[in-house]
């Protein structure tokens, strides 16, 4: 446990240096003046941008050279210091604050509603394999993974809030704002977890340990509780992480969609406005959130692997 927990102490460290010497880059490597666009983040259109803009040079140091700006933000990630925005001048840990908490609550609702949704059904089709429900769940996870998320939350949108008006297409605020994109990352997840449970259930249903159970007797629920549940919910837990992948990949693009204040939202319109860190601070923390459930899913599997404990 300790190397485990050691190990991802130094990725969560691996990472903040990659964050950050990518973030620089790919921003430097934007086209376009920097300068230019920050000033007229601050100061607007209207604005003087040419006198604006030399200002900002100066005083970010913009007219540095590249390594020298280079070893200075990593410098400033060493201490642990996201510094402010260039653009609104509060400090990055602030608007992360709310940022990553409108994230936690999508992506956490998101996630229930996965696991919900997904492992009972494989649950099911995994049982009675070959059955209706196994080929009705193949075909709704090809199709819901198939769509890109962006594609998912317009039809639902069409749907649930043009046509039958029981969500609001956007905004942030209460229950019935997240149920619209929590249901657009969910149900990509919940297509490929269903296959996942639906494999590792005929796996466990295919051993002579379930067989012997049968044998002997027992009731249906009583063997799937004692001899399916567990043994197949290892892999579906080890998914997790996988799942954490398509969440960091899909909430940037449905928070835009939908118009939630999260930190995807945050990271595109950062990008848009050079804010360089803000985009180091959003993507660290999507980064450091990633190797968070990552550790959280190696424990999970520890707790429920039974092995280990023997050793």
């Amino acid at each position: 446990m300790k190397r485990l927990v050691l190990a991802r102490l130094l990725q969560a460290g691996l990472v903040l240096l990659v964050v950050g010497i990518l973030c620089f880059v790919l921003v430097r490597a934007l086209p376009g003046d920097p300068a230019m666009r920050i000033a007229a983040g601050r100061y607007g259109p209207d604005a003087n941008i040419t006198e604006a803009a030399e200002a900002v040079r100066r005083e970010l140091g913009l007219d540095r050279p590249l390594l020298v700006q280079l070893g200075a933000s990593l410098g400033q990630l060493a201490r642990l210091d996201l510094g402010h925005s260039v653009v609104t001048g509060l400090p990055i840990t602030k608007e992360l604050r709310i940022q990553l908490g409108a994230t936690l609550w999508l992506s956490g609702s998101a996630l229930m509603l996965s696991l919900l949704l997904g492992p009972p059904i494989g649950l099911l089709a995994g049982l009675r394999r070959g059955g209706w429900v196994d080929n009705a769940s193949l075909g709704g996870a090809i199709v819901l993974r198939s769509l890109p998320p962006f594609v998912l939350g317009l039809v639902l949108i069409l749907v649930f809030a043009m046509l039958l008006g029981l969500f609001p297409p956007a905004g942030y605020g209460a229950w019935r704002d997240l149920a619209l994109p929590a249901f657009t990352l969910a149900l990509g997840l919940a297509a490929v977890s269903s296959r996942v449970a639906r494999d590792a259930v005929a796996a466990v249903v295919r051993t002579p340990y379930f067989a012997f159970a049968r044998l002997k007797g027992l009731p249906e629920p009583v063997v799937v509780r004692r001899h399916v549940l567990r043994n197949a919910a290892i892999p579906v837990v080890s998914y997790l992480a996988l799942q954490a992948i398509y969440l960091i990949e899909g909430v940037v693009v449905v928070e835009t969609l939908f118009g939630i204040p999260g930190i995807g939202h945050a990271l595109v319109h950062a990008v848009i406005a050079r804010d360089m860190p803000m985009v180091q601070g959003t993507a660290l923390a999507m980064g450091l959130l990633f190797v968070v459930i990552a550790m959280a899913v190696d424990l999970a599997c520890h707790w429920l692997d039974p092995r280990p404990k023997r050793a």
